[in-house]
């Protein structure tokens, strides 16, 4: 099956949207993850549940809340544009925003899932052998949690792929800057005769999650018998 340029446009900044979401994303999953799983401190359920509110909230109050904040006009999009010249609303970078917070507590509850399961007397071991916190965590830890990590990244990847509620309010449905492959579902399915147009988008879609969750699978195959050994 050939690919029209629609699709392949769809196709591409879908996978740019859902790459940048999960690499922006990453270094602050692990570091919340981490300090969820080993740190007790005051107002700990109300940032673990503030975390996970995109999981139950509506998508749409979700991409409203973000073009509040991000917007022109908002506190944090207004002073963007008006020091940096940068503009986060409408763009495709406002569609990785948006796809890394909706996708941001997958990972964060499979990489704290993880790190909960590390023996923490190996950390320990370490540590009495002089090695400080950073060495224990880059040798010990972070190898221990690989798994884990490696889920959250194929979770938050795949619900960046399907996002579609929060992006179409915060960024709208702009053909090359924000449709991305459910948002060109979307739009197909509203045209006249789009059925067809809709379907393939369908497939394309079906067949990009099967080969990351076989990949992932592959690959994490391999890494836990890395460890293993």
């Amino acid at each position: 099956m050939f690919l029209t340029p629609l699709e392949i446009e769809a196709l591409t900044l879908s996978l740019r949207v859902a790459l940048w979401s999960v690499c922006g994303s990453l270094p602050f999953g692990i570091l919340i993850a981490w300090v969820l799983a080993r740190r007790d401190f005051p107002g700990k359920n109300i940032i673990n549940g503030l975390i996970h509110l995109p999981l139950v909230l509506p998508p749409v109050v979700v991409g409203y809340v973000l073009l509040v904040l991000l917007g022109r006009k908002g506190p944090v999009g207004g002073w963007l544009y008006d020091v940096f010249d940068v503009t986060i609303a409408f763009t495709w970078k406002g569609a990785a925003i948006a796809s890394a917070v909706m996708a941001f507590p997958l990972m964060v509850r499979a990489i704290r899932l993880s790190i909960e399961g590390v023996d923490r007397k190996l950390e320990s071991a370490a540590r009495t052998l002089g090695a400080g916190p950073g060495r224990v965590f880059a040798t010990i830890t972070l190898p221990l949690i690989a798994p884990g990590i490696l889920t959250g990244v194929i979770l938050a990847f795949a619900r960046s792929l399907g996002e579609f509620g929060a992006t179409i309010t915060f960024v709208s449905n702009i053909p090359g800057e924000t449709r991305t492959l459910p948002l060109a579902v979307f739009s197909m399915v509203q045209s006249p005769g789009g059925e067809e147009a809709a379907f393939r988008m369908v497939l394309i879609s079906v067949a990009l999650a099967m080969a990351a969750l076989i990949g992932s699978e592959v690959f994490a195959r391999r890494l836990n018998q890395k460890i293993g050994h």
